[in-house]
This record gives C-alpha cells, structure tokens and sequence, in this order.
C-alpha cells in the first residue's frame, strides 16, 4: 500500500496525544506516561495498538526511535497489568521471569462490577498479535516466545467442553482467571484465537506444533460457526476483514467472511483496497469526517466531551485512527 502524502503527520499527531514520546534519540529512555483511560493509565486494547503503530512507524521512517517506544510501551503494560490493581505482586502464576504466567488484566477503572476488571479474550489474543508482530520487527524471538507461553496460559481458562466436538469460549474471565464473569461467546474470539495462535506458531519454526492442541480447539469452533457469521457492527466487521486476510489465501473460512468506523477502515484497507482503489477512496472519505468533525487527529477544545470524543475513549480513537492511516505492521503484506 503506497503511504499517501499527509497520512505520516496525522498518524504522528495522534500517538502524541496519547503518548507524548520523543522523535529524537536522547539520553534518557523514554517511559510511557499514563493515559488518560485504563487503571493506573494502562488500558490493554489501546496499549496492543500502541505497539503496533510504534513498529509502523519505525517501519515507515526506519527509525530505530520507534522501535525502543514499542519494546518500552510492551514493558509497561507487562508491569501493570501483568499485576494485581494495587502493583503489589504479579497475577497469580506470574513472576519476575514470568510476567505473563497469570495472563493480563484488561485495565478496566473498576475493580468489580458489569464493567469491572478482568481479562478479555480478544484483548489477550490482539496483545500476543502485537508481541508476535514485535518478534518478527525487531528479530527477537523472545517476545513470540513470551505470546505463546501467554497463549498456553489462557486457553484452558477461556476454552471449555474441548473434548468435544465444539468447544465454547468464555467471553471474560476474572483477574486471577478463576471465574468466568461472562459466559457468552464473542463473535470473534474463535477466528482472533485461531489465527493468532497460527501466527504464534509459525513464528515459532516451520515444524513447530507447540500450540497444536489450543488450534485444533479453535478450528473446530470456526468449522462450526463460520457460515452463520452475522454482524452490524461495524467495529466487528472490520476486525474480521483484518483478521482473515492473514489466511485468505488457504483458508475457505477466510474467504467467506466478508473505533468502530476506524476498525471497518482498518480491515477494508488490509483485505480489499490492494485490488480496487476505491476501496481506500471509500475508507479515506470516513477517516475525513472524522478529522472535519474535530474529533482526530488532536480533538478540537469544543468536542472533547463531544459523542466519541469523551475522556475515556480518546485514548483508543486516537490509536485505532493512526492505524486506519497507516495499517502497516498490521498488514501481512507490507505497504
């Protein structure tokens, strides 16, 4: 995807309202500073694309700048949300050389309640993508090997019935992964599982079958249900276009599936606009009303408690705009 004239500066101008990182190398490394969402700063979805448009960016301008702020953010996340809420310790199973035995809490402000704190499964699977994604960028092998050990940890917790011959998913668990807090099945938890894990385990080796079993589970779940995919969301539309380009190519699945403007955005431009311009057309009118609305990329003074423009969803907005920009590493082909 040739990276259009303007894109680069309003991909920039939104990270910096969430992360205020310097583009210069100095002295001192960079910490991120908390956002203004997420328990103590931290939210997980919006940090997994942090990273991922941080190793755009360094893709983009090949500055190794970008690439320090991704491996740095990841250490960030990891030492917050790899603990309990008060930082005291490391989620049950988790350790100083193990900071993701006990999975990774979501950063939810509240503790408890119907929108409480807890792990998300779609949460962790995007996580171990940006992990798998940083592997690939940087050439260390340790972050893929840190996703899969995160992906062995969790999916026993969220995947259950699994000697049968369709296995269900929690949609959400509790911090310590003891207890389902919802038992519904996401829309996209089985496909989000399936291809990352594969993802996982490509990195891995060409031979490698470590994750084997845990994909096995989740072919089975989109074998089953893959047909009768439904949505008017269109969050989840895009998301679903974005996560079955990666196996469009082998995959009947794939090919039959077809923030939330942003997401469709960010699908349409990973799996559609390569063979038809007026995919990209289409999806840059959307990302346009957005930016004359005030909204991206640095909110207008006047809109800030605007519709999708409240405090508490900046954060995410603003990331999931830079990637509609520039979908980048998110991309199995490169731009």
């Amino acid at each position: 995807m040739t990276l259009k004239s303007g894109n680069l500066p309003r991909f920039l101008a939104a990270m910096q309202c969430i992360y205020a990182f310097p583009t210069e190398p100095s002295a001192s490394p960079w910490n991120p500073p908390p956002a203004t969402a997420g328990h103590r700063g931290r939210y997980l979805w919006t940090d997994a694309f942090g990273v991922l448009n941080f190793l755009t960016l360094h893709r983009v301008t090949s500055q190794p700048i970008y690439l320090a702020h991704a491996k740095s953010l990841v250490s960030a996340v990891h030492s917050t949300l790899g603990r309990t809420r008060d930082l005291s310790s490391h989620l049950p199973g988790a350790s100083p050389s193990n900071p993701l035995g006990g999975g990774l809490r979501i950063g939810k402000e509240d503790a408890t309640g119907p929108d409480g704190d807890g792990q998300y499964h779609h949460y962790l699977t995007l996580w171990m993508f940006a992990l798998n994604r940083l592997a690939t960028v940087s050439g260390d092998t340790e972050y893929n090997k840190h996703a899969i050990f995160l992906a062995q940890v969790i999916h026993p917790h969220f995947v259950y019935n699994r000697s049968s011959s369709r296995p269900r998913i929690y949609w959400k668990m509790s911090t310590d992964l003891k207890t389902p807090l919802v038992k519904s099945e996401g829309n996209l938890d089985p496909v989000d599982g399936l291809v990352t894990f594969r993802l996982l385990q490509q990195t891995d080796g060409q031979d490698s079958t470590v994750l084997s079993e845990e994909i096995a589970d989740y072919e089975r779940i989109v074998e089953s249900k893959w047909k009768g995919y439904t949505s008017s969301d269109p969050l989840d539309l895009g998301m679903t276009l974005w996560t079955a380009h990666w196996f469009a190519n082998s995959d009947t699945w794939a090919r039959g599936l077809a923030f939330r403007d942003f997401g469709t955005i960010l699908g349409i431009k990973c799996a559609l606009a390569s063979g038809d311009s007026k995919w990209t057309d289409r999806a840059d009118a959307i990302i346009q009303t957005w930016e004359d609305a005030g909204v991206v990329p640095e909110p207008a003074k006047e809109n800030v408690r605007g519709m999708n423009a409240e405090d508490d969803l900046l954060p995410i907005t603003e990331v999931m705009y830079a990637a509609a920009l520039i979908p980048g590493v998110f991309q199995m082909i490169g731009d």
